[in-house]
């Protein structure tokens, strides 16, 4: 199964002053690459040609320690590869309501176009009604005059000896309908946020199946800041009511971006479930050749007061500065690992002055230069 958790554990040569100040990257656990690489093998999917395709090598991950930590964008591009496998496979994606699928991608396409996120909602079950004898899923907005919140109710039927894509001789064979049916919860309650960048408020999951363990009962309470109960004869999430009427904040071009690093995004939402901080994130990266946007501008995008930005930002524990060297941290990161950009090049790109400055910058928030933390990175893909 793909996991989608983070792990708040950063490199082990670092000195505890040094983790002080790694805020910015977020990072995912060596066993999580490891089990997801298990699962692959276990479905028929060639591991080492994936790993290849994202620049990873199964066995110097394997090799490291279980809880060294590597960047969750690596991780990201990893489930969306293995995610593209398992579509050729001609079986509906059971896991986390689709997430990184073609149907979830051109779904996300109709809703971000919607004016509130009750219209996006609307159109999203217009969507999934349409293709449910293809995917085998839909949801649905419940909405019940008489109370302050609503429903959102997300319907999958998982059939374990019919599919392949939850084995027989897996370890989380058996529990295939739990981790299906919250996953896909998960995932909708994550996406009502970013589109409305709101964390939900009054959140609440009942998930139609039985409860597996304490830990993964507590990772999804966690999550959502709210309850959850399992057998609960429904397979819904609940939030307030008024943010149906909230605005969407997302553009086509923010959208991409979402689809580019999806998974990232669900991970750091997971690690700080702050849903405005990730709307500002994807509407500052939009052209980052024009410079970062003034705090003025974010807030005019998201149809607020700047008095209000502050305030939510400040309930989030974060700031407009922390959010731009988050930003600058993941494009960093991506354009080093990717596209095989040069310092000089990111500087200018992310505002700095001097290489120099960039390099530093870069050296507070990974705990490596640039030229360290892509060799690391290269070495697990024997380069």
């Amino acid at each position: 199964m793909l996991e989608l958790n983070s792990n708040e554990i950063k490199p082990d040569s670092l000195t505890a002053v040094e983790v002080e100040t790694l805020m910015a990257e977020i990072t995912v656990p060596a066993k999580k690459f490891v089990r997801l690489f298990d699962y692959m093998e276990r479905i028929g999917i060639d591991v080492p040609a994936v790993a290849a395709s994202v620049e990873l090598r199964p066995d110097r991950i394997a090799a490291l320690a279980p809880e060294h930590a590597l960047p969750a964008l690596q991780y990201s591009r990893l489930y969306k590869a293995a995610v593209a496998e398992m579509e050729q496979l001609e079986q509906g994606l059971v896991w986390a309501a689709g997430l990184g699928g073609e149907a979830f991608e051109l779904m996300c396409h109709c809703m971000v176009g919607a004016r509130t996120l009750r219209d996006a909602l609307q159109l999203a079950e217009r969507f999934d009604g349409l293709l449910y004898p293809l995917n085998g899923y839909c949801v649905r907005l419940l909405e019940d005059p008489s109370l302050k919140t609503v429903r959102l109710s997300y319907e999958i039927e998982v059939a374990e000896s019919e599919t392949t894509l939850i084995p027989e001789d897996w370890d989380r064979f058996g529990s295939g309908l739990t981790a299906a049916r919250a996953s896909g919860l998960l995932v909708w309650h994550a996406l009502c946020g970013w589109l409305i960048g709101q964390a939900l408020t009054s959140a609440e999951l009942r998930v139609d199946a039985p409860f597996l363990n304490q830990n993964y009962h507590d990772s999804l309470a966690r999550t959502i800041s709210g309850p959850v109960y399992f057998d609960a004869g429904e397979n819904t999430c609940s939030f307030d009511r008024v943010l149906l009427d909230r605005r969407v904040v997302h553009t086509p071009e923010s959208l991409l971006d979402f689809f580019k690093n999806s998974v990232y995004h669900l991970i750091a939402m997971d690690r700080v479930p702050a849903s405005t901080s990730a709307a500002i994130k994807s509407l500052v990266t939009i052209d980052l050749h024009d410079g970062m946007p003034s705090f003025t501008a974010v807030a005019a995008m998201l149809y607020m007061s700047e008095s209000s930005l502050r305030r939510r930002l400040q309930a989030e524990e974060t700031s407009y500065q922390t959010i731009k060297d988050e930003v600058r941290c993941q494009v960093a990161i991506d354009k080093l690992l990717n596209e095989d950009s040069r310092v000089a090049d990111l500087a200018e790109l992310l505002g700095f002055t001097e290489p120099s400055s960039f390099v530093r910058s870069f050296k507070s928030w990974t705990g490596y230069t640039p030229k360290a933390y892509k060799d690391m990175i290269e070495a697990l893909g024997g380069k």
